[in-house]
Formats: structure tokens, sequence, C-alpha cells
């Protein structure tokens, strides 16, 4: 079965930093782990994949070179490590998982099969 857990979500000052966590049990190396985002009123986004088997990654361009996601397969967990943060990027962030497919790197939250509960980011002064 699988499980994903999402923590480390904090209030921060805008230009800040902060580390969110995804506790996953349950998946194998030929699972993609994304993280996606819903701030209230919005649709959810995607935000960032990962392949656990190599750690190939990619980004909504919104994020790129301020987000980066990483993985620890000792430790089963995925990271998604938030640099100059900003005012719009408050939400709630999901971690989710698939299988053998391409929804991750597409963005494409329909297509994910287990979600996390999610974690909440706040940026204010």
């Amino acid at each position: 079965q699988v499980q994903l857990v999402e923590s480390g979500g904090d209030l921060v000052q805008p230009g800040g930093s902060l580390r969110l966590s995804c506790a996953v049990s349950g998946v194998t190396s030929d699972y993609n782990i994304g993280w996606f985002r819903q701030a209230p009123g919005k649709e959810r986004e995607w935000v960032s994949c990962i392949r656990m088997r190599d750690g190939i990654d990619h980004y909504v361009d919104s994020v790129q070179g301020r987000f980066t996601i990483s993985r620890d397969n000792d430790l089963n967990t995925v990271y998604l490590q938030m640099n100059s943060l900003k005012p719009e990027d408050p939400a709630v962030y999901y971690c989710a998982a698939e299988g053998l497919g391409s929804s991750c790197w597409f963005g494409y939250s329909s297509g994910m099969a287990y979600w996390g509960k999610g974690t909440l980011v706040t940026v204010s002064p």
C-alpha cells in the first residue's frame, strides 16, 4: 500500500527558505513522485516531479531556479527545497505518486494515483 505524508510547512517571510519533506512508503524505483500545490480559490498546480530510479527532475517555470526536488532512497523521503519564496508561493503543498506513467512529467494531477494530505506554506512579512 502506497502512503505519502508531507511535513515541513510553516510561515516564512518573503525571500526566505523552507524545506518540505514527503515520507513515502510502498513505492518502488519505478515510481515518479510529484509536488503539487493549491492556493485558496485556485486550481491545483503542478510544481515539480522526480523519478525515484535516477533522480531526474522537472519543474514548472514559475519555480525553476528557486525550488529543488530531491530524494533519499535510503530514508524513503522526497524533499522540496524552496528558496527565494514569493508572495505567490503560499499554498497547501501535496506530494503525489504514480507508477509507470507520465502524468507527473506533464503535471497531470488527475493521473497521480496516490496523494498525501498536504502541508501548509504561508509567506508573509
